[in-house]
C-alpha cells in the first residue's frame, strides 16, 4: 500500500473543476495508493519520474517513489493547461 500525498497547489486546483468532475478525481487519486500504475496511466515523455491519469478533460500528474512507497500528486488541471511550461 502506497501513501498518497498531494502538493498544496494540486489540492487547491481540485477546487476549480466542476463539482461532478472533482467528485471523480478525488477517488481516483485515493486509488493510486493501491495501484500507482492503473490501466490507462502513462509515463510522461521528457520527465524522468512523472506519470499521468486521465479523468475526462482533466489530468492528474504524479510521481511514484517505489523505494519508500509514496505517490506524490504534483498537478491537477484541465488538459489544455496541464502540459504548459510556466
Amino acid at each position: 500500500m502506497y501513501k498518497v500525498t498531494v502538493k498544496k497547489s494540486a489540492a487547491k486546483a481540485l477546487t476549480k473543476p466542476p463539482k461532478n468532475i472533482a467528485n471523480q478525481l478525488i477517488p481516483s487519486i485515493k486509488q493510486l495508493g493501491e495501484d500507482p500504475r492503473p490501466a490507462g496511466s502513462k509515463k510522461l515523455k521528457g520527465a524522468e519520474d512523472l506519470w499521468r491519469i486521465r479523468m475526462g478533460d482533466y489530468r492528474v500528474v504524479y510521481s511514484i517513489e517505489d523505494t519508500i512507497m509514496i505517490v506524490d500528486v504534483v498537478q491537477v488541471a484541465h488538459r489544455k493547461d496541464i502540459y504548459r511550461k510556466k
